[in-house]
């Protein structure tokens, strides 16, 4: 209900404001202009994903020193915590860093945001920054415009602290030209009543401008012009470290659980920390008191000293949080337990990881991995095989002629479930992605990871059209017809072996040399088993309605193994190294493949294994 007045509500007050003072107007559309170019910083930065800050975020993943330092430094470079704590949640979401790494990173981005209190308050303050803001607007707006993803990424950057400093000129020139016409100090209060009350403003400001460095910069500029009281901007300054909690748990709500967590993290260690600001508050104003005469701060230079409190604070926090740090990871998995495993769901695509190349990229190769685990249980259940006997055995054929005894199980319903309804998630994904500004490599690395999807998804199709007849011929001994039906599923399952073995080897000890001779075989399978069934026409040895359902079903096979054997070369081997590259250049196109077939259809190839 409050969400739904909180909009009217301010603009209420906005145009109250804009119709008593024409000075209250420069000094909103000083904060307007600063979120602006706050956003346009968030966006340049964002153009600049899928290089070295995603890189830097997986090394910061080793220790929690690491973790610390990077989210220090990512937040004092974007000047954005809450930049700093998507990014992080999206990491996390994908699985590309562990909670505890997430967590370093988020005590690191509320030391790293105190470094904008001292920019404002020791340069914004004290120069013309607005003569630095429109150079800078001026070149930003030709790099804007250019082809370069990188150079529109430097573009939007520099208008975005353009305007970051335009914002600080205006919000300081509205409140110097406001307390001619009215002194808010008349509205200070002192003791417990006015740190709660103004620890409340600064928490609820925060929510509204959904950015704590926007409350500071304002806190700053209101108190340079003495428009607050210094007691009354320290409440206000913790306030906004509570309200900035609010940016991570909406930008949680699209994640997993694991972002969930992280939300959580924040919130605890922000109200922790403002709860200890509260209690020691004296002590602490000692303390800035001390840095600041140690550093040669005037002791009336209260904006500067509001930087020193602001800094104190928030290391402070960290430092009383971070030798518990793994038991909060142990109460965050308590409180927010990992859900119970749906394998009908995708398990790794969500809103939270597409903002990001990195993670959208890594996503959707777990999710097409998850899709291809699902579909291997409904292809060896469709062959009426069990996957841990399959993978285990020495014979496999031997193991395939005593697997006669049907597995019961709906093909039909667990294909929608487990297999269409993520695909159709893999496809979805892949669209939304499309529509964001992503590097094309990245695109196109995410659209052939759909298309290895749809191969899986045919491989599966294929199994439920040969399950009926194969359960019928192979679940007692008939014959001939039987020994066929059991020499597809042992081609099938043969493969399913060699790719599971692909998968468990070691990247770099991958080939698809391999995965070529794999094609040869079968397409020289297939022709033999077309001249092997005339051939046991001819003799009688198999009626024509059995033979005929048997070719029909061997096409669907051989269907089922090509597309199986295309998702494995797609997934499992790596085209960046050099001699990865020198097997694609080796490697048949299918015309050959036919070529070779049609010169010596008999050849009884070789199939090296992985």
């Amino acid at each position: 209900m409050w969400t739904r007045l909180l909009l009217p509500s301010i603009l209420v007050m906005l145009s109250i404001g804009f119709w008593a003072s024409s000075d209250f107007q420069e000094i909103a559309a000083g904060v307007a202009i600063f979120l602006f170019g706050m956003l346009m910083l968030e966006d340049g930065f964002k153009l600049f994903s899928g290089g070295f800050l995603e890189r830097a975020l997986e090394k910061a993943t080793s220790s929690i020193p690491k973790s610390l330092g990077f989210g220090i430094l990512a937040t004092t470079i974007m000047q954005s915590s809450s930049l700093v704590s998507v990014i992080t949640i999206s990491f996390l979401s994908a699985e590309l860093i562990t909670l505890l790494a997430g967590v370093g990173i988020v005590f690191g981005a509320n030391i790293g945001t105190t470094t904008g209190a001292w920019l404002v308050a020791g340069f914004g303050l004290k120069v013309n920054i607005s003569a630095y803001a429109l150079p800078m607007l001026a070149i930003a707006i030709v790099l804007v415009f250019q082809k370069s993803k990188y150079l529109r990424g430097a573009g939007y950057v520099l208008a975005g602290l353009g305007f970051l400093f335009l914002g600080i000129h205006h919000m300081k020139e509205g409140f110097e030209a406001f307390k001619d016409q009215f002194d808010l100090t008349r509205f200070a209060m002192t003791g417990l009543i006015g740190l709660a009350v103004y620890t409340l403003v600064g928490a609820a400001a925060t929510v509204v401008m959904q950015s704590s460095h926007a409350t500071m910069v304002l806190i700053i500029t209101a108190l340079a012009a003495n428009q607050i009281s210094y007691e009354n901007a320290l409440a206000l300054a913790i306030g906004a470290n509570i309200g900035t909690t609010v940016t991570a748990v909406i930008g949680s709500f699209t994640a997993n659980y694991q972002g969930k967590r992280l939300a959580l993290a924040h919130v605890i260690f922000n109200l922790g920390t403002a709860a200890v600001a509260l209690i020691f508050i004296s002590q602490i104003r000692v303390a800035v008191d001390y840095v600041s005469a140690t550093v040669g701060i005037s002791e009336t230079d209260y904006a500067l000293k509001l930087a020193v409190f602001h800094t104190i604070f928030n290391v402070l926090g960290v430092a009383l949080m971070l030798p518990f740090i793994r038991r909060l990871i142990t109460f965050l998995e308590r409180v927010i337990a990992q859900p119970k495993e749906d394998l009908s769901q995708p398990r790794y695509l969500s809103e939270a990881v597409d903002e990001f190349p990195q993670t959208a990229k890594v996503a959707m190769r777990r999710e097409v991995q998850h899709l291809y685990d699902n579909a291997v249980e409904l292809i060896t259940h469709g062959l009426n095989l069990h996957r841990h006997l399959l993978f285990d055995t020495k014979d496999i054929a031997e193991t395939v002629a005593r697997s006669r005894t049907p597995v019961e199980f709906d093909i039909d319903q667990r294909y929608e479930k487990r297999v269409k309804t993520l695909y159709s998630a893999i496809v979805e994904f892949a669209t939304r992605a499309g529509a964001k500004d992503m590097p094309v490599d990245v695109m196109n690395d995410i659209y052939a990871m759909r298309d290895t999807a749809g191969r899986i998804v045919r491989a599966v199709k294929s199994i439920k059209h040969l399950r009926r007849n194969a359960t019928q011929y192979t679940e007692r001994p008939q014959g001939v017809i039987t020994d066929l039906y059991n020499g597809l599923r042992t081609e099938i399952a043969r493969i399913l072996v060699e790719i599971h073995k692909l998968e468990l080897a070691n990247p770099e000890d991958r080939s698809s040399l391999w995965l070529d001779q794999e094609r040869i075989q079968v397409e020289s399978d297939a022709q033999d088993t077309n001249n092997r069934i005339e051939a046991l026409i001819r003799d009688r040895r198999l009626a024509a309605s059995k033979a005929t359902s048997f070719l029909n079903d061997s096409n669907y096979a051989y269907s089922a193994m090509r597309d199986l054997l295309d998702a494995a070369r797609d997934s499992y081997i790596e085209t960046e190294d050099a001699m990865a590259e020198v097997e694609r250049i080796l490697a048949l196109e299918d015309d050959e493949l036919h070529d070779m077939i049609v010169n010596d259809p008999h050849e009884d190839a070789q199939r090296p294994s992985p």
